[in-house]
């Protein structure tokens, strides 16, 4: 499990990220200014990293929704 400093360290490493929530897939450019709402919306109420999450080349996955994994093929 990841979880406190060590998240945003996770998602910061990465250029882009994207957080299912809902039906819908968030898109971030993890920085200092979006570091509050991506963490928020990247940890579960245990305030660990939600799963799945997945690293792919220079992006980082977080959550499930099926439309989001679908693009992986393309």
């Amino acid at each position: 499990m990841i979880s406190g400093e060590a998240v945003w360290s996770v998602l910061s490493a990465a250029e882009t990220v994207y957080v299912a929530s809902g039906k819908k897939v968030l898109k971030y450019s993890p920085d200092s200014s979006t570091k509050e709402e991506l963490v928020t919306k990247a940890t579960g109420r245990t305030g660990n990293l939600r799963a799945p999450a997945l690293r792919r080349g220079n992006a980082l996955y977080i959550g499930y929704n099926q439309e989001m994994y679908d693009n992986f093929s393309h």
